[in-house]
């Protein structure tokens, strides 16, 4: 802050000061400073900018906290599997090692319960090895759009993606749009913005489009990734030039949208969970009581 202070009193406009601190502010932020300081309105920018910055925070962190219940879930999961796997089973099919005339659920058993106990080392090292791929994979330009494109047909969860995406957009959209942004150079900027390759690469080919002087919601019509309502929303938008009133009520709408997705899927995970759990302890009591009950079959009939 002190290094800013002496950029500002040397005279420099705001939006220079801020091009420093490139990890701090995103190309929007700059560009609407940029555009309200040359007006001498940028006291009503700083404002607008908080407003809209806490409703982008806000958005992030539903994202979060709707992966973090399930996220805590499958890592409790877990851990009761692995201490099934490595205390519990392994003493109850000690007395099955007398044969190998065993069910197929009981021999399946035994063998992830060796493998936990055995082979929890290489267990370890695979998922390890399988994460530092992923990151790494999906850093490549080529694989970053397959991965992002596997992320909006994840299933319950792509619904939430993809509205959290649209409403991001709607909102840089207007950002730039009302800071008097060329609507070719606001679609770079809020490709950028848009935390997904898919709508970044689609974004920029409707910008290249708009270049040769297309209607924007021609070329969005029939498209999967915008709903019919937004392709609706724009062009309004295109037709009367009202921005404040189109563009920001489409972010607001995908925001109520969000929290009712993110109150569906909490409501459904559940279940979901429940249902998990039941089936995983339903094949371990199973794969047990199968082989004692054919031996007492056998018994009773012998």
């Amino acid at each position: 802050l002190n290094s800013f202070l002496e950029d500002l009193k040397t005279w420099k406009w705001l939006s220079l000061c801020m091009e420093k601190y490139w990890a701090s502010f995103t190309n929007a932020e700059l560009w609407m400073i940029e555009s309200w300081e040359k007006t001498w309105k940028l006291n009503w920018a700083l404002t607008d900018l908080a407003d809209q910055t806490e409703k982008l925070a806000s958005i992030s962190w539903k994202l979060k906290s709707a992966l973090m219940y399930p996220a805590m879930i499958i890592i409790v999961v877990i851990w009761v599997i692995a201490i099934l796997m490595t205390l519990v089973v392994p003493k109850l099919l000690e007395i099955f090692e007398w044969g190998s005339n065993l069910p197929a659920s009981t021999k399946l058993l035994m063998w992830i319960s060796d493998m936990f106990v055995h082979y929890w080392w290489l267990m370890a090292i695979l998922s390890a090895w399988a994460v530092i791929f992923v990151s790494i994979w999906k850093k490549t330009p080529e694989w970053l759009y397959k991965y992002d494109q596997i992320m909006l047909k994840l299933p319950i969860f792509w619904e939430l993606i993809k509205k959290m995406i649209l409403s991001k957009f709607a909102r840089v959209l207007s950002w730039m749009l009302k800071s008097w942004v060329s609507i070719v150079e606001a679609l770079r900027i809020t490709s950028e913005a848009v935390w997904n390759e898919v709508y970044r690469q689609r974004l920029l080919l409707l910008r290249d489009d708009i270049k040769r002087w297309m209607k924007m919601y021609e070329w969005l019509e029939n498209d999967p990734l915008f709903p019919d309502m937004v392709v609706s929303m724009i062009q309004i938008w295109e037709q009367t030039a009202k921005i404040d009133e189109v563009i920001i009520k489409l972010a607001d709408f995908y925001d109520e949208e969000v929290d009712n997705v993110i109150w569906v899927i909490n409501k459904l995970l559940e279940p979901i969970i429940i249902v998990t759990l039941a089936v995983i302890v339903w094949f371990i009591a199973v794969a047990i009581m199968q082989p004692i009950m054919n031996l007492a079959d056998q018994v009773s009939s012998s």
